[in-house]
């Protein structure tokens, strides 16, 4: 495609692009690998729900919108810094559902600028959605197309609900849009029924198949906003599955299947019985630390919120750390020592404001503290020389530092960039197997400023249902900037030292990482999650979140291992 116009007599003017890419059932992880390309080259992009602009400014981790501001054609358009323009395609300006035609005339307008527009429409464009009417739009204006094919609602949301559409021994299914002048006495034999827009009409669709036939025992699963964590199944029969709804207060958009697959959920249903399915946890992390961290939370379900309590600057006098690289270049040391992912950061920034690469690291031998500390050296393309063996922890890399030997040691000095508040035994201890430390601030922590007070709120009336503890400073910062977490919060804490710094703030600790390491405290906290999922579903109680209870006291301490 070429832009910009050509000059002389021919003039040709430039032509935009529109992708109709599916967005999927509500999953962001659902988004194939073509629509988050599309999206990343995307100029405009127009929407058609909520849940949208959200998912693109995360995907692009781009920053909240400023104030939205109206063009002189009277779309709603968020100017967002640095990437595509969100025009709203669901609401025109009168704040009216827009038709399938008004928002064909937005993405063409766009198009005819010379745009690369993709047009994100809820699961697949071509199923079930307005895309066939807006490509038509398209292609009588003269635009280029190309549709990209989403995971469609249909099938997605059962799958999450644990109910397969067909299996050997039920290979008929049928998907119905419901509506007055569906005839449901064509539907009166065994065949699955996969039900669309049927949330307030079920009752009068279950009466009228069953007039056609149907057992009034026909299993029935009604799911919302199906393969997000707000999902939610109703489980009936056609008998009673309008009152079972009304009662559940089932509200659109929703998913009915109707036939013996139902059946199947017992055994199958995994999304919804995750150990931490649906739990609000609150991440008190460094903003650069927390995305890994939520991430395998939203492996085990859960929806993880980050709040910054700390903020990584750095150090008030830089000529330590300005000394310390210099020598490290003119060979001063035998050893550097890494016991934070941020300490490799800093070092690193350092090498970057010098021009130096690694290349400078030849002859010297390097520490970490852990994994997570090794793999950020990895990533320079450095290999660690020394790894704690047993605990990975200052103690634990001390107990593997070998002595300082004058016949195989040319130098005896160690550089050790860390934070401002790390604690001296890792010096004294290098300082009495022989080694001259150089115990340098490479970064400072900082408390960072206070969460909106929607947040502050939410932590102190117990509307989250677990807080992950990764440090000590943690635990001090996230109760000074907004409070002691409710006592219906389970806190989970990643080592013994956070445990006793939580204790010290009053909080009760419920889970204890059977290691210093991110995933090992995530996985502790999803064991406690499935051992209390267990209990109560032994004991007959249905299957609650933490934050539905607001016990007067703590409960008493647990650990958790894997």
């Amino acid at each position: 495609m070429t832009r910009g116009k050509t000059t002389g007599t021919n003039q040709a003017t430039t032509r935009g692009w529109v992708s109709f890419v599916g967005s999927g059932p509500g999953d962001p992880d659902l988004l194939t690998v073509r629509a988050v390309e599309l999206i990343k080259q995307a100029e405009v992009i127009v929407t058609e729900s909520p849940e949208h602009a959200p998912l693109v400014r995360s995907l692009l981790g781009l920053p909240e919108p400023v104030e939205p501001d109206e063009t002189d054609e009277g779309d709603v358009v968020v100017e967002v810094p640095a990437g595509p323009e969100l025009v709203d395609g669901g609401f025109g300006e009168d704040g009216q559902p827009l038709t399938h035609a008004a928002r064909a005339k937005v993405v063409v307008r766009y198009a005819k600028k010379g745009r690369r527009v993709v047009r994100l429409l809820s699961g697949d464009p071509f199923l079930y959605a307005s895309g066939p009417e807006e490509a038509q739009a398209v292609a009588k204006a003269g635009i280029g197309f190309e549709v990209v094919p989403g995971v469609s609602s249909v099938g997605a949301v059962p799958a999450y609900a644990g109910i397969p559409l067909t299996t050997k021994d039920h290979r008929e299914m049928s998907v119905i849009t419901c509506g007055d002048k569906v005839d449901w006495t064509a539907y009166a034999d065994n065949r699955t029924l996969v039900l669309l827009s049927a949330v307030g009409q079920i009752g009068d669709i279950a009466t009228a198949l069953m007039l056609a036939g149907r057992s009034p025992e026909t299993p029935v699963a009604m799911t919302r906003v199906g393969t997000t964590t707000g999902q939610a199944t109703v489980i009936s029969t056609l008998e009673h599955i309008g009152a079972d709804s009304r009662a559940a207060r089932m509200t659109p958009p929703a998913i009915t299947v109707v036939g013996n697959v139902v059946d199947l959920r017992e055994t199958l249903s995994w999304f919804e019985s995750k150990p931490l399915f649906g739990w609000r946890v609150l991440v008190p992390r460094t903003k650069d630390q927390a995305p890994a961290l939520s991430a395998r939370l939203r492996g085990y379900g859960a929806v993880p919120e980050e709040v910054p309590t700390i903020s990584v600057e750095p150090p008030r006098n830089p000529l330590q750390m300005d000394k310390a690289v210099r020598g490290l270049v003119e060979g001063r040391y035998e050893w550097i020592a890494f016991t934070s992912v941020n300490a490799v950061k800093a070092v690193r920034e350092k090498f970057e404001e010098y021009g130096l690469d690694a290349r400078a690291f030849s002859g010297l031998k390097i520490a970490a503290v852990g994994d997570k500390t090794a793999a950020a050296i990895a990533a320079w393309g450095l290999r660690a020389d020394l790894l704690p063996s047993g605990e990975q922890s200052a103690a634990g890399l001390l107990a593997d530092w070998p002595e300082y030997d004058d016949l195989l040691d040319p130098i005896n000095r160690v550089f050790l960039p860390r934070a401002d508040i790390a604690t001296e035994n890792l010096v004294a201890g290098l300082v009495d197997l022989g080694w001259e430390c150089d115990d340098v601030t490479a970064y400072r922590t900082v408390r960072a400023t206070p969460p909106p007070a929607p947040t502050r709120d939410a932590i102190k009336t117990g509307k989250f249902d677990a807080v992950v503890f990764t440090s000590s400073s943690t635990v001090r910062n996230l109760v000074g900037i907004a409070g002691k977490p409710h006592p219906s919060t389970i806190i989970a804490v990643i080592g013994p030292a956070t445990a006793k710094t939580a204790e010290e703030h009053g909080l009760r600790v419920d889970v204890l990482s059977p290691k210093p390491d991110v995933d090992a405290l995530v996985d502790a906290l999803a064991d406690f999650g499935a051992a209390r999922r267990v209990a109560m579903l032994d004991a007959g109680d249905p299957v609650t979140k933490p934050s539905a209870r607001k016990p007067s006291g703590r409960r008493t301490k647990a650990t958790s291992s894997r």
